[in-house]
């Protein structure tokens, strides 16, 4: 029996590089070599705090690119060594959500990492499910696989700033700097963001974001960020305010910092047991102001995202900070964690 070296979740505080069977490949599925997989902040979390939607054990990872090593003989428009990613929660295609476009919101997501068996390995099964509904999308082969795995959290952004409804000319106002935060004030810019304010409080990250030129950049644990904003955009506010930290108090916060008919985008989320906010409805109700969600993305955003990152719109080099082997997932969640890293890509 063939085997392969995998990460799997087995508990939270539990998770193991382990020497597993390769996996198989069905007449209608395609089997592909995993050349980079990043470390989501969802799957620090899972190790920190365990998943109820996962049952252990379970391969884990899903920001992942792979190149295609095995074609079920049903499945047809693909090649052998062509190099694909994913929308990696994979919807029903029946439902009320699939019918509108949105399998981002299907009622039977079946995520990878998660119900299937994830990237962070040195191979992965792409099921049937994710080919017919269209899930796997092909990347040039001149993208250098760790800027491929990006693929995934671009998508989200692409998502995120789509609902949003960034235009020409905007000013976007970005809070949290993490990896998320970063890649949302990139995709802004794509869509038309004349100027960007980043927030957070942790130095490291505000040292990432001085990289990328955004026009402000705001520690609010030493500034007031709510009058910084209202001074850089002559007392009116920014167009859009784009909440990638997951905390209670920058979501609250963003009711004074965005314009009359301005929107606000709840892009991160909070823990299950402390997500009711206090919003002043008056505020909202008086400046027209609307909040919006953005959970995941569809095929069509990983579509957008591919594009970014082969065209270079997207500043890949400066997003995946480091890349490590698969037996040193402990230590790139350190660097999550400090702050150290923006993305961590695992290479097998």
């Amino acid at each position: 029996m063939q085997t392969m070296k995998a990460i799997e979740y087995h508990a939270p505080g539990d998770i193991r590089v382990n020497s597993v069977p390769m996996p198989q490949c069905a007449d209608d599925e395609i089997r592909a070599k995993v050349d980079a997989c990043a470390i989501c902040g969802t799957d620090l979390k899972t190790y920190v705090h365990g998943n109820t939607r996962i049952k252990p054990p379970k391969i884990m990872g899903h920001e992942f690119t792979a190149v295609v090593e095995t074609i079920g003989e049903n499945v047809t428009g693909f090649e052998i060594g062509q190099r694909i990613v994913m929308a990696t929660s994979v919807s029903c295609g029946r439902c009320f959500y699939c019918s509108k476009g949105r399998t981002n919101l299907c009622l039977d997501l079946r995520p990878m990492g998660f119900t299937y068996n994830g990237g962070m390995a040195e191979y992965v099964t792409i099921p049937a499910q994710a080919l017919n509904n269209g899930h796997v999308i092909k990347v040039a082969k001149d993208v250098k696989p760790e800027y491929a795995a990006l693929a995934e959290p671009v998508s989200c952004a692409v998502n995120a700033c789509t609902n949003s409804n960034i235009k020409q000319g905007d000013t976007v106002l970005v809070t949290g700097a993490g990896p998320m935060g970063i890649i949302n004030a990139c995709v802004a810019r794509h869509f038309g963001a004349e100027r960007i304010i980043v927030a957070d409080t942790n130095p490291l990250r505000l040292d990432h974001a001085a990289k990328f030129g955004f026009e402000l950049i705001v520690n609010p644990a030493t500034e007031d960020l709510r009058e910084a904003v209202l001074d850089f955009t002559d007392r009116i506010g920014a167009d859009v305010a784009i909440i990638a930290a997951p905390a209670k108090e920058p979501q609250q916060q963003a009711l004074d910092m965005v314009r009359k008919r301005g929107t606000i985008c709840l892009f991160a989320s909070l823990p299950a047991d402390s997500s009711i906010l206090a919003l002043d409805s008056r505020k909202i109700h008086y400046n027209e102001i609307s909040v919006v969600g953005s959970s995941d993305s569809t095929p069509a955003h990983v579509e957008t995202a591919v594009d970014l990152i082969s065209t270079t719109q997207m500043p890949a080099e400066k997003i995946a900070t480091h890349i490590l082997p698969l037996e040193e997932i402990l230590k790139g969640f350190d660097l999550m964690k400090s702050g150290q890293a923006l993305r961590v890509v695992l290479k097998p």
